[in-house]
């Protein structure tokens, strides 16, 4: 059953038919033929039951709130104060570059947002510095999935829809070591890669500069502290966190900068909506897909051929971030999630591991994956937005990946970077 499960995706997949159609398609010929005493419509049960999730209102929120600041000028206020402050450091421009896809994915939650937002006018800055334009793009790509890792995260929230009775709060929490993590070692690999290329160094910003940048960016840095803050004091949910970010969002570009017009307001939903909607004809498709395998007892089969009798916390963890990565190199991280998780969340929960620990290894592989050649979206994503060919994109990508790929061993070994909030608990 697992084969032919797999051979109707391949084949759906090879005449073109997008994701969300195998998703369906397959689970629902399965239940027909190997198992005639259910019905049909057990799938679209399901298929509605994925979408019913009361967390699930978080994700067309905060696309629509990054939709909002990326049409404004958030990013750019974020630039102006980053740099005035890092651009004069050796590699100063692609830390800054670092640095601010860390912060606006702390205000999006979406990777493809920060590669549109802080992307296009940080690759003119640093083509103008002395760096090569694959450098400049496997930079952008690579530094803005950071924002599946730096709260709020729409990687964590679908983590938290497959996983059962797991905090969406805890995730928010826990990715900050490890998205913090990933900065340290694009800056001191931008410092370095400077140092050997010579890059010119940036003139310093006088410190009446800086105070400007300052002001002008007071009110896009409240976006992390109102979600964090206004989370774990207690006065609104995460998902009630994702409307408060809106309407912020809203008073920001609207009311204080003017650069949005009420009339815009309308376009830019249209966006979010078209965006909304194929998620969550994704998250439908992905539950489907999920009680199948979890019926048809697929998880204790990966367990027995792949892990063996009774594997140790390393060993799966190690499995885990394989498949998951693999996973996101070839389809859509919110369809590996859906579809992995239910699969290896058992596995990993019988070996001891913690349901957070394990979050953030599968969504940390989910933001590896999606920068990864052959089809990480994110690659397409920056294809589209810079107008560059596949390869122009992904020839300066090895070296993040290696980086990756490293930080992944450390988060494997140590699950106190991701776990370091329960100490000030």
């Amino acid at each position: 059953m697992v084969a032919t499960l797999l051979t109707i995706m391949i084949i759906l997949l090879l005449f073109g038919f997008p994701m969300m159609i195998p998703l369906i398609i397959a689970p629902l010929i399965i239940v027909i033929f190997f198992y005639p005493n259910f019905s049909g419509e057990i799938i679209i049960q399901q298929m509605v039951q994925g979408i019913s999730s009361y967390v699930l209102l978080a994700v067309p929120l905060f696309i629509f709130a990054a939709d909002i600041m990326a049409t404004g000028k958030t990013s750019n206020r974020l630039l102006d104060f980053v740099g005035a402050f890092i651009r004069h450091l050796r590699g100063g421009y692609a830390i800054t570059t670092a640095a601010a896809c860390t912060l606006f994915g702390a205000i999006s939650g979406s990777t493809q947002a920060t590669v549109v937002a802080i992307g296009r006018p940080m690759r003119q800055r640093m083509l103008a510095s002395g760096y090569k334009d694959s450098s400049a793009i496997a930079l952008i790509i690579n530094a803005s999935d950071v924002a599946l890792l730096i709260p709020p995260s729409i990687g964590m929230i679908i983590y938290a829809l497959a996983a059962p009775q797991v905090s969406v709060g805890e995730l928010f929490l826990a990715g900050i070591g490890p998205g913090l993590l990933v900065f340290f070692f694009f800056a001191l690999y931008s410092y370095i890669y400077a140092k050997i290329k010579n890059i010119p160094l940036a003139e310093k910003a006088s410190w009446s500069e800086r105070w400007g940048v300052i002001k002008k960016a007071i009110f896009p840095l409240g976006f992390p502290l109102i979600i964090i803050g206004g989370i774990y004091s207690g006065i609104f949910s995460p998902t009630e966190a994702a409307g408060v970010s809106v309407l912020y969002a809203l008073i920001l570009e609207v009311l204080i900068f003017r650069t949005i017009k009420v009339a815009d307001i309308p376009k830019v939903a249209l966006s979010t909506g078209l965006v909304t909607a194929a998620v969550f004809i994704l998250v439908a498709g992905g539950q489907a897909f999920s009680w199948v395998i979890s019926f048809a007892r697929i998880p204790n089969m990966v367990a027995e051929a792949v892990m063996g009798g009774d594997p140790t916390a390393i060993q799966v963890l190690i499995i885990v971030s394989i498949f998951f990565f693999i996973g996101c190199m070839f389809v859509d991280p919110i369809v590996v999630i859906l579809i992995l998780t239910p699969i290896f969340y058992p596995i990993a929960i019988q070996a001891g591991i913690d349901p957070i620990h394990l979050g953030i290894i599968i969504t940390f592989q989910a933001a590896l994956g999606s920068a990864t050649p052959p089809f990480g979206v994110d690659i397409f994503t920056a294809s589209a937005v810079f107008n560059k060919s596949y390869l122009d994109v992904i020839r300066g990508t090895p070296p993040y990946i290696i980086m990756l790929v490293c930080i992944s061993v450390l988060l494997i070994m140590f699950e106190e970077i991701s776990l370091f909030y329960r100490y000030f608990l």
